[in-house]
């Protein structure tokens, strides 16, 4: 997804350490972590990296910090109050999960401290209230079993989970690509988990589907430490890496695998497609078209005008957003070995998807290729991305479109103007989508 773009792209998310949570410990880091948080409020963000450690200090340095906070208001509106907060612990750090409340949105503000008590971690997230995921109602746990897998390489190992249909296969086989920013294998979005949706949906009809967490969420600090990152080193190699798992794995039929990536990995699905021509089909789910940069600048100016009106904090973000577009359009190929961030990612990244045209690259492919939208997204939207997939591939004999009114970025159902908080309310695809990908999936010819 691209909301909070600037926090997720920052490589100072909180790493999964593998600890289960805890409760407050008496000596817990509630009191700093909300002192932190008023601080971020009032924008005194010198004082915030003064209670750092180093390393936060030099990743995330005080105009980083401002830019990454000013982008956010620019979506959410402005502060309102500190909401609820508690702790758990990962490994040796001791992680404050604060829920605040802002104008159009709910943010859970994560910040983890070391021993010693300086801020070691910092991310921005959608609200994920504490509650339980139920399957959908189209899931029929008795159709499938799901079982722990390891996606990647030796450098990059990912957790992942493989949901099989009961029987004797060999079954077609789906691998789900991520949106942009940290995400989990189940693409959690406040209490909503679009790609677990998906799992169940496709394996109750029949349909494996493997799903992982993404490289940036594991391993974020070490991604962001590489050297002209890209798009590539963030997803499509381990895209490419989990359809050779299914190849190998027992009941799967290899010539019958199918990636089906959403937002940015919708818009990755071409290049994805480019570098495993063997991939039996595509789909892009809310697939971005426009450049991420314009993108930005577009969905901030959305979101600033929702309410009829732009505050001082919403005219910098857009001010901010601005430069940014100016800033990637000045780009040369020698500023790739630059290792100065540009909201929260290097030139190298900017550079690797400036003039990246999706359809214009889908139109180079074999595989046949199945475009969903829903028509309420404002993030991926209808005129500005379905329209350039529609205008490039419409006509051609192996690409399907599928449009949805009443569904929004998450493909989730809704009524009238879609807005962030929209996203903190519990819900699941619909089954007319998991129906269309099925059908399509069954359609293929191999």
């Amino acid at each position: 997804m691209l909301m909070i773009l600037a926090a997720v792209l920052s490589g100072t998310s909180l790493a999964a350490h593998g600890a289960a949570a805890q409760d407050a410990a008496p000596n817990g880091v509630t009191a700093q972590a909300q002192a932190i948080v008023d601080l971020l409020a009032k924008q005194e963000f010198a004082k915030v990296l003064a209670a750092s450690t180093p390393a936060i200090q030099t990743a995330l340095p005080e105009e980083r910090l401002r830019a990454t906070w000013t982008a956010m208001l620019a979506q959410t509106g402005a502060f309102k109050q500190q909401r609820a907060i508690r702790e758990e612990a990962r490994g040796n750090m001791r992680v404050a999960i604060v829920t605040c409340d802002f104008e159009r949105a709910a943010i859970d503000i994560q910040l983890a401290f070391n021993p010693a008590g300086l801020l070691g971690g910092f991310s921005m997230r959608p609200y994920a209230p504490p509650v339980s995921y139920s399957p959908p109602p189209y899931a029929d746990a008795g159709k499938y079993t799901e079982t722990d897998v390891t996606v990647g390489g030796p450098d990059w190992p990912l957790p992942g989970t493989l949901t099989m249909p009961n029987g004797p296969g060999p079954f077609a086989a789906v691998v789900l690509v991520h949106g942009s920013g940290p995400n989990d294998r189940d693409e959690s979005i406040g209490p909503n988990k679009t790609f677990k949706d998906l799992a169940l949906g496709l394996a109750s009809r029949g349909i494996a589907v493997l799903r992982y967490d993404k490289r940036s969420k594991v391993y974020g600090a070490k991604l962001a430490a590489i050297k002209n990152f890209t798009v590539k080193d963030e997803s499509v190699d381990d895209a490419v890496l989990a359809v050779a798992l299914l190849r190998r794995t027992p009941k799967i039929n290899p010539a019958r695998i199918v990636v089906i990536g959403h937002s940015l990995g919708g818009m990755l699905i071409p290049r994805i497609g480019v570098a495993d021509p063997a991939i039996a089909g595509l789909i892009a789910m809310a697939g971005a078209t426009r450049e991420l940069d314009r993108a930005m600048l577009e969905q901030t100016l959305y979101l600033v005008g929702a309410d009829g009106r732009i505050t001082a904090d919403e005219q910098a973000a857009v001010d901010q957003m601005s430069e940014l577009v100016r800033t990637v359009a000045a780009l040369t190929p020698a500023d790739a070995a630059n290792a100065k961030r540009i909201q929260g990612a290097p030139a190298s990244y900017w550079l690797d998807l400036r003039g990246y045209d999706p359809p214009a690259t889908a139109k180079s492919l074999t595989q046949p290729l199945l475009i969903l939208q829903g028509e309420r997204d404002y993030q991926v939207t209808m005129a500005g991305d379905f329209a350039k997939w529609k205008a490039a591939l419409d006509g051609r004999k192996n690409v399907t479109f599928h449009t949805y009114p009443a569904l929004n970025h998450l493909f989730l159902p809704g009524v009238g103007r879609s807005l962030p908080a929209e996203y903190d309310t519990p819900g699941h695809v619909p089954e007319d989508v998991i129906r269309d990908i099925a059908d399509w999936i069954a359609a293929l010819r191999y």
